[in-house]
């Protein structure tokens, strides 16, 4: 397991060659990457700001969880905090399985997982503007 939070460029094709392994047939990969718009709005950039421990403690869990649902090998996943201009890659998420069904399952899930319970928050610059975005709630 490899999970980690960065505040410089995320280095796909390592997070790519940690989940490699002779007996997967698969590897999935999602990447969450800065739009240039959202909600009508042109987006001129955003940034990420996280409580580091706890994020870095439910992201674990979240990986943990997935090798407990899903028939994978080796999960990898990065998060960025900081400041972010558009095209740059914010997320990167790699899961390796034997068969690809399970590796698409268990991307979906750990991408969907952290919107919902990783204390990680988003703010949108845009033209005539900033605004904190929905994401982490502490109620989940």
């Amino acid at each position: 397991m490899h999970v980690k939070i960065v505040t410089q460029k995320i280095d796909t094709e390592k997070l790519i060659k940690l989940v490699e392994a002779d007996s997967v047939g698969a590897i999935d990969v999602f990447l969450g990457t800065v739009r240039n718009n959202a909600n009508g709005k042109n987006v001129l950039s955003l940034e990420y700001h996280c409580y580091e421990a706890m994020a870095q403690k439910k992201l674990e869990e979240i990986v943990t969880q997935c090798y407990k649902n899903f028939e994978v090998e080796k999960i990898a996943v990065e998060h960025r905090t900081g400041h972010l201009k558009i095209g740059e890659v914010s997320v990167v998420i790699a899961v390796s399985s034997p068969h690809r069904a399970a590796s698409f399952e268990a991307c979906r899930f750990v991408i969907e997982t952290i919107k919902k319970s990783v204390p990680i928050w988003k703010k949108e610059y845009f033209e005539g503007g900033e605004i904190w975005v929905e994401g982490y709630s502490p109620e989940v």
